[in-house]
Formats: structure tokens, C-alpha cells, sequence
């Protein structure tokens, strides 16, 4: 079973950027395909972006493409997002997953292991 373990978010202004990190513990990342959902107040769980198993594929929502960039580091066993040219509707707290198969799906439902969450505030 793999633990993961968000940080960097934090708040910043419109058009900023911020890198966040998924650290992963109890197994390596490498047999996972991983990703990214945030969750807004009032607002479903979202699709944000994910990487499969040795990183050749991502795929992210029309919302995000564009200004985020998922990757991860096997050997140091992190997952990573980083978000420039953010916008306030950007703001919510971001979930790292895991997903211990070969595709990567942008549904919740198909994820096996989450984080605790770390908040992202952008302000206009």
C-alpha cells in the first residue's frame, strides 16, 4: 500500500504560479500511473491532470491545458504539478492519487490511493 503526502500549495496572485509536490512513501511510484484532482468549495471532486507509469503519457482537461504541467521523478518518488498563469477559479484544495494499473482515466472512481489534500488560494 503507498502513502502520499501533498505540499506547495499555499496562496498567490492571478497570473502566479506554484509547484506542488506528492511525496510517496510505502512503495515506489513507479508500478503506478498517478494524478491530480482538486476539489472547490460547493464543487465536485475535478479532474486534473494525470501521468502514466513512466511518464511518456498525460492527459489533462480542456480547463487546465495548457498552464499546468504534470510530472514525476520515479527515482525520488514524487509526483509533481506545476500551475502557472493561475486564475481564481483555480483556487481549491489539490488531491494526488494513485492508481495501480496500466491507463490513466480522468475519473475519481478509478484512483485506489489519495492524499490528504494541500490548499491552493489564487486572488484577483
Amino acid at each position: 500500500q503507498v502513502q502520499l503526502a501533498e505540499s506547495g500549495g499555499g496562496r498567490v496572485q492571478a497570473g502566479g504560479s506554484l509547484r506542488l509536490s506528492c511525496a510517496a512513501s510505502g512503495r515506489t511510484i513507479s508500478t503506478y500511473a498517478m494524478a491530480w484532482f482538486r476539489q472547490a468549495p460547493g464543487k465536485e471532486r475535478e479532474f486534473v491532470a494525470t501521468i502514466s507509469r513512466g511518464g511518456s503519457s498525460t492527459v489533462y482537461p480542456d480547463s487546465v491545458k495548457g498552464r499546468f504541467t504534470i510530472s514525476r521523478d520515479n527515482a525520488q518518488n514524487t509526483l509533481y504539478l506545476q500551475m502557472n498563469a493561475l486564475k481564481p477559479e483555480d483556487t481549491a484544495v489539490y488531491y494526488c492519487a494513485a492508481r495501480e494499473a496500466l491507463t490513466i482515466p480522468p475519473t475519481r472512481r478509478s484512483y485506489d490511493y489519495w492524499g490528504q489534500g494541500t490548499q491552493v488560494t489564487v486572488s484577483s
